[in-house]
């Protein structure tokens, strides 16, 4: 066998774990590839609460070391991803009659100290009445705040697997794993698309089918076992004026946030239904109901289901750990190491968007017997593409340059397109000066010109990876506007294909 085909690892899985390892891999001189029988983020990565927190509420569950991990990890990523992430406040109206104020409080303090520092404000109490964060309010009394960061996690996901490609990793997407067995301490695994690829190394990063694919390789399911809950979210139209966001307490315990999301709607979200299969997941009308009675709780101005402009669901899988309560079980990871013969299979079980990065650097970490010569992590202090070069004042900064080089451009088209590609926004207009230039304007936000881009260079094929994981322009646009783009791309995403094939 040449050695020269033989990868060093070869990862399953280009969800936000799966992009992150490659990426870490990547920039410690392995040779990586990375396979995704999807799209980027088709699947859960995509189907977040768009958060990137610490995780305030686990520490009812005395998680404090992934508290402080996450903690830890979301100051790192506003330092790494800053076109990414956008600092959010929360306002928890009080409610004594299910946490009593002493004990918001002490998890409060406990937020703000237990991650070694944050450039983030500090958490606080205050009174409601008469403030724009009680305004919106049926009840408006005493109330505590905190922060935490906002993001599209779809394009977090989408950053990654660029720094991977761009470190030297090469990626499938929409070629499946089907097998693989081992050949003289090396892997050979057998893909969707008709090739076998070698590789020294494997990396189970497939979610939802992760125990599945270890129980195929090993022949043993093993102890650890993994547990699917169904997270749902609901987006309306704004539902009050202001940046901030809410944290509502239910009488089951729970919470559901309310956060501002692309400008003109509110994100709900989000349930907790325990699935016996992934592949059975979907928007409940239970689900919905038990989000318009959680708004309707607090705020003033009620929603029904007849107000919903978009609705989705995500299926966490979830290392099991007996907790009867979907609410209640661990959001750790858990990497579990095997050697079929001398060839190493690392799986991953469990994880949140949070704590990918650190999640990426210890599955890397654990090759390292197999790869004694590979490079230091590098993904600690390296920004994502996007993030890289951004000035001073961040985004806000970003867009006046923008708008100061194309002025005949709509602001905001720069603004939404910093948002997305952060300073490789200039790399999507080029030199483009007037509006006439940029092509086809489909609706919503959504023009030709980044259309083509995002075919180019995202790995984008059909209309919903343009319209609800590149960009979320599918909310602005109505029906006949999503047919329409759905025929243009039909037509045009082979001639770019070819052209681009072409040189």
């Amino acid at each position: 066998m040449d050695q020269d085909e033989i990868y060093d690892v070869l990862v399953v899985g280009a969800g936000i774990n799966g992009a992150g390892i490659a990426r870490d891999a990547a920039l410690r001189d392995l040779r990586v590839m990375l396979v995704e029988r999807g799209d980027v983020a088709g699947e859960t990565s995509s189907a977040s609460t768009k958060l990137i927190h610490g995780g305030l509420r686990y520490l009812e569950h005395n998680a404090l070391t992934l508290v402080r991990e996450s903690l830890a990890e979301r100051e790192r990523l506003l330092q790494l991803a800053a076109h990414l992430v956008t600092p959010l406040r929360f306002v928890i109206p009080r409610d004594e009659s299910m946490r009593p104020g002493w004990q918001i409080r002490a998890g409060l303090w406990l937020y703000d100290h237990l991650g070694g520092g944050s450039s983030l404000p500090a958490s606080g109490a205050r009174r409601l009445e008469r403030t724009p964060e009680g305004d919106a309010l049926k009840n408006p009394g005493g109330g505590f705040f905190y922060y935490d960061l906002a993001t599209n996690d779809a394009r977090l996901t989408l950053a990654n697997v660029c720094g991977a490609v761009e470190a030297g990793a090469d990626f499938l997407p929409r070629t499946a794993f089907l097998r693989a067995s081992t050949r003289d301490g090396i892997w050979q695994v057998d893909l969707s698309d008709g090739r076998t690829v070698s590789a020294r190394a494997l990396v189970n990063a497939a979610g939802t089918g992760a125990a599945a694919l270890r129980a195929g390789l090993t022949g043993n399911p093993g102890s650890t076992r993994l547990r699917f809950v169904q997270g749902s979210h609901i987006v309306v139209p704004k539902l009050y004026p202001g940046d901030h966001a809410y944290l509502l307490q239910q009488p089951d315990r729970r919470v559901v946030f309310v956060i501002p999301w692309e400008q003109r709607y509110s994100l709900i979200g989000t349930t907790e239904v325990p699935l016996v299969q992934p592949d059975n997941a979907g928007v409940t009308d239970a689900e919905v109901y038990y989000l318009c009675d959680a708004v309707a709780r607090f705020l003033s101005a009620p929603i029904a289901p007849r107000d919903i402009v978009w609705r989705y669901a995500g299926v966490r899988a979830l290392v099991d750990d007996g907790n009867a309560e979907a609410s209640a079980v661990s959001r750790e990871y858990r990497l579990i190491e095997d050697s079929i013969g001398t060839a190493p299979l690392v799986s991953v079980y469990g994880g949140k968007l949070t704590t990918y990065r650190m999640l990426a650097e210890r599955v890397v970490d654990a090759l390292v017997p197999s790869f004694p010569g590979m490079g230091e992590c590098r993904t600690r202090n390296l920004p994502l593409p996007g993030a890289e070069d951004l000035p001073p004042g961040g985004l806000e900064e970003l867009v006046a340059r923008l708008c100061i080089d194309h002025p005949r451009l709509p602001l905001e088209w720069l603004a939404a397109l910093a948002r997305r590609h952060g300073t490789r926004a200039r790399q999507v207009v080029g030199k483009v000066q007037r509006s006439s230039e940029l092509g086809r304007n489909f609706g919503g936000g959504l023009y030709e010109r980044e259309v083509r881009w995002m075919l180019r260079h995202e790995w984008a094929v059909r209309p919903d990876d343009f319209l609800w994981r590149r960009t979320h322009c599918g909310l602005d646009m109505d029906e006949s506007q999503r047919a329409n783009f759905a025929d243009w791309l039909a037509k045009h995403s082979s001639q770019d294909a070819e052209s681009e094939a072409g040189g």
